[in-house]
């Protein structure tokens, strides 16, 4: 029984002290934070703009637009670093088959910068 105790002994210790650590962070900001709120603070935040009146108001298609391309070349690179580390095992096939993938991405980023998508004007 106590080889089982000294075995466990250091990850009881590390979620203690896990705990630990995020009960402070969670308390800290509320005994640490200013309560006085001033016109600074209730400006527009790294968005450009004032909030809206109303939360389900309609957005310009480019917004979903412009995130859809950007999963899409997400996981291009996503893709890209698997490839490259066995890039010496895959041999030939593997090397022309992540051409012919990476021609497809290409093809459809020239027609969507063709298309005016990646204007935000």
């Amino acid at each position: 029984m106590p080889s089982l105790i000294s075995d466990y002994l250091p990850l009881v210790v590390f979620i203690a002290l896990g705990a630990l650590i995020s009960g402070v962070l969670l308390v800290a900001p509320f005994l640490v934070a200013y309560k006085s709120p001033d016109a600074e603070k209730l400006s527009a935040y790294e968005c450009g703009f004032n909030p809206f009146d109303d939360a389900r108001m309609k957005f310009d298609v480019r917004f979903y637009l412009v995130s859809l391309l950007f999963i899409i070349f997400d996981l291009e690179v996503a893709f890209l670093f698997p490839w490259a580390l066995a890039f010496h095992d895959i041999g030939a096939y593997g090397f022309w088959s992540m051409m012919i993938f990476l021609g497809v991405l290409t093809i459809g980023f020239v027609y969507e910068w063709n298309k005016g998508a990646l204007e935000w004007d």
